[in-house]
């Protein structure tokens, strides 16, 4: 603290008072939400299916995202899980760091009738119009449908940095407006909601806990007049699912992994506690 005095009288004041740190010099013990939706690519993946009286792989199996795309189900609280969204909560353990928790709500959809490899053996092959040369199914909807769409949930916690760039850019007031930088890495699980149809088995959809995830980011942060923000990140990971639920019976199950690539826009808000 630096004080200054002026004058036989003495009158003294404290430079923190004609010159206070602006709200946005410091986040420690800030709160941050935020909600968002998502675009995502898949890697292509081998798919392994078992049950009492089959047990096969696909190999190379193509998925895609199912994109809403500009929609007021975003924040229509009765819809919010149908399209791809992004939910966190975070707390600002240093100016610099903070942790989080979120659900990146994200879907996945097998392409159908794409022609794929295959290995083991299931019942009553070619009684689902599947049946191709050079040991190869078409992936037909009477042989298989497989689908994350309620969602492909990682269900994670983030370790995250945030710098400001203002100064570089010479912004004059960061109270009004300010930009950051911020990377992170996270890790979590995974619980989809699978919609599956195998082997012309009952449709099965429900939630279940299938694996594991880990993640990382970049992203930047323009912060509106101290407390708003809009978010954008890049996001990529590993998903590994090595118990995901295919029809009513528990002794039917898939397996799968892939690596992710998110892109990410939302919008929240920052208080101090």
């Amino acid at each position: 603290m630096v004080t200054f005095c002026v004058g036989q009288k003495s009158y003294c004041q404290d430079s923190k008072t004609t010159n206070p740190d602006k709200y946005t010099k410091h986040n420690k013990g800030k709160m941050y939400i935020y909600w968002g939706g998502n675009r995502d690519n898949y890697t292509k993946s081998n798919i392994h299916f078992k049950g009492a009286d089959y047990d096969f792989t696909l190999y190379d199996v193509v998925a895609e995202d199912k994109p809403k795309g500009w929609h007021i189900d975003y924040i229509n609280p009765g819809r919010m899980t149908i399209p791809q969204t992004n939910f966190r909560i975070g707390y600002f353990i240093t100016d610099h760091y903070n942790i989080s928790l979120g659900v990146d709500h994200m879907k996945y959809v097998m392409e159908q009738n794409r022609a794929v490899n295959y290995s083991g053996y299931y019942p009553n092959p070619g009684n689902y119009g599947e049946i191709l040369p050079n040991n190869q199914v078409l992936l037909t909807e009477d042989f298989l449908t497989f689908e994350h769409t309620d969602g492909l949930n990682y269900v994670n916690t983030e370790f995250s940095r945030v710098d400001d760039l203002s100064g570089l850019l010479k912004l004059p007031n960061t109270d009004k407006f300010q930009l950051n930088i911020t990377e992170g890495v996270g890790i979590g699980v995974l619980y989809p909601k699978t919609n599956a149809k195998v082997l012309g088995n009952e449709r099965h959809d429900d939630f279940h806990i299938s694996g594991y995830g880990v993640s990382a980011k970049v992203g930047l942060n323009f912060t509106f007049f101290k407390h708003f923000f809009i978010q954008t990140e890049l996001k990529g990971g590993y998903i590994n699912m090595n118990d995901i639920r295919t029809t009513k019976d528990s002794a039917d199950s898939a397996s799968q992994e892939f690596f992710f690539l998110q892109r990410i826009i939302a919008v929240g808000g920052i208080f101090q506690l």
